[in-house]
């Protein structure tokens, strides 16, 4: 009775969640993922990836070791890189020539995107992006209307011209008159 009773007022501690970093297999997304057991690890993998396939191997990033027993997952150290394998894929080691891309780091980085809200729009809308160091970034949308509105604007601005142009003459031919 007294051993029950231990269990059910002080359930075994579940252990805390540790960091780990995985990657897809083309190395092109990496994401950050704690977990406390191997497949507590590789069900959030399978959601951060958005990989519909159940069936995934999960292998250590530097040499391509599967890890498959959760004694080995508990053996490794927290913020160990993994790789996501789906059914077909392999591991690849990565090339010198990719590292020293990697590591090389510019002044700035400038992009332009154009998209349009609308399908209807005319012009669409402008975003420029600059990012310095790799570090800060500096967004900027500029948003356009539609053709009808800018048709609109336009015709308006010719009216206020025609209305203006029609005042000047009057008065003008007004004065005209009263001098002669």
């Amino acid at each position: 009775v007294g051993a029950v009773t231990k269990q059910t007022l002080f359930p075994p501690l579940t252990p805390a969640g540790r960091p780990f970093r995985v990657s897809n297999a083309s190395r092109s997304s990496r994401k950050g993922i704690v977990a406390s057991s191997l497949k507590e690890l590789i069900a959030k993998t399978l959601d951060a990836f958005l990989i519909s396939a159940r069936v995934v191997t999960l292998v250590l990033e530097e040499d391509g070791t599967v890890v498959d027993t959760e004694d080995f997952f508990n053996s490794l150290a927290d913020n160990t890189h993994f790789m996501v394998l789906e059914k077909g894929q392999k591991w690849t080691q990565v090339s010198d020539d990719c590292l020293l891309q990697k590591k090389k780091m510019g002044v700035a980085n400038i992009t332009f995107d154009l998209y349009k809200l609308n399908p209807k729009d005319f012009i669409g809308c402008l975003n420029i992006k600059a990012t310095f160091y790799e570090i800060y970034s500096i967004s900027y949308d500029i948003k356009c209307m539609g053709a009808k509105s800018i048709l609109r604007k336009v015709l308006q601005l010719i009216s206020h011209a025609a209305q203006m142009t029609g005042q000047f003459l009057l008065c003008t031919g007004t004065y005209m008159l009263q001098l002669l």
